[in-house]
């Protein structure tokens, strides 16, 4: 068995401890940082040399990621650009993977429920997908006392990652009664309980809360999509060394606010800006309030979490082009509540530096 984890196994030496007292024998992979497609194909071919017949992905979304890709690529052998989107052919998975379980330590990506695996291209500066419904794990091993030890700031990160990604399903255009009730469910714990947790680690249902938001959201996006935010974090991933969770936030109040103001415009009568009234709602727990009221709490709740702006890894006014054109082309980008004008989505970015 290959377990797939973080940049240090110390974390999953209690899980490796029971592998091997059940008789299972063992290999590890670390991911250090998120997983780019050459340390991924090294991953397959090394499970094969060491005959892993499973997986185990085992740590925030990059380790799940690259433990999901790494069961794909075992028995899907050939040019690795022949199955991944937007630099590659995306052409279908032949065989299904091997058996993958996947363990979060993380409350944000939920990537333990989603079809697909994000993985970066140096040579390209993008993050792409390498996506299958046969990529799903075979199990999902949820347990919110997995993440009582992250960092305020990760746990800050991530977990706005989660509401990101309970938000972008719900006003999407592909929005459906299936995603719907796993938003408004996750939209609820993620507003009572991600300052708790921020500020309380150990808090078991803080903890609780995130861990169902982002097992929530990560099902939603699977049967919806994203929006803008996500279209914009694929190439910003790609292109700087910036941490997916905090990168989606920042971008999240802006994203939000230029989306209501080109719905007001163009669709002003549309179920997605009636969507981002009931988004305010969920968050703020009043029933008077409406989609700017709800802007202003994820804006207020950046700031108290003291999420950085894009400037803090590098980014500036002259990448706006090449973000913009990059963005536009991103998948999560088509699923957007209404379709972003160039000029707007340049505002965006320069907002959130």
């Amino acid at each position: 068995m290959l377990v797939v984890t973080g940049k240090g196994v110390d974390r999953a030496r209690p899980l490796l401890a029971l592998l091997e007292a059940s008789g299972i024998s063992s290999a590890s992979f670390s991911i250090s940082g998120e997983p780019i497609i050459d340390l991924v194909v090294r991953g397959a071919r090394f499970a094969r040399a060491e005959k892993c017949g499973f997986v185990i992905g085992f740590g925030g979304g990059s380790a799940i990621d690259a433990g999901k890709a790494i069961a794909a690529l075992m028995t899907n052998e050939g040019d690795v650009l022949d199955y991944l989107e937007v630099i590659g052919q995306a052409k279908p998975l032949k065989n299904p993977p091997v058996p993958f379980i996947a363990i979060p330590t993380t409350a944000g990506t939920g990537a333990e429920v989603t079809r697909n695996a994000v993985l970066a291209s140096p040579e390209y500066r993008m993050k792409v997908s390498l996506r299958s419904p046969l990529m799903l794990a075979t199990v999902a091993l949820v347990d919110a006392e997995l993440t009582y030890d992250l960092p305020p700031g990760l746990t800050a990160s991530t977990g706005l990652d989660a509401l990101t990604q309970l938000i972008e399903p719900f006003v999407c255009s592909r929005a459906n009664p299936i995603s719907d009730v796993l938003c408004r469910e996750g939209l609820w714990r993620a507003a009572r309980s991600l300052r708790p947790a921020v500020e309380s680690g150990r808090n078991p249902v803080a903890r609780e809360d995130m861990a169902l938001a982002s097992l929530f959201g990560g099902l939603a996006l699977t049967n919806a999509g994203l929006g803008a935010v996500h279209g914009f974090a694929a190439p910003i991933g790609g292109m700087f060394s910036a941490p997916h969770g905090a990168v989606c936030a920042a971008l999240l109040p802006h994203v939000m606010e230029l989306n209501v103001r080109a719905l007001r415009e163009r669709a002003p009568g549309g179920e997605s800006l009636r969507r981002h009234d009931e988004v305010a709602r969920l968050l703020t727990g009043s029933e008077t309030v409406t989609a700017g009221d709800g802007i202003a709490w994820v804006r207020d709740l950046c700031r108290e979490l003291r999420i950085p702006p894009l400037r803090a890894y590098g980014i500036s006014v002259n990448d706006s082009s090449v973000l913009v054109e990059k963005s536009a082309k991103a998948s999560s980008m088509k699923a957007n509540p209404i379709a972003l004008t160039a000029e707007e989505m340049r505002e965006i970015l320069e907002r959130a530096l």
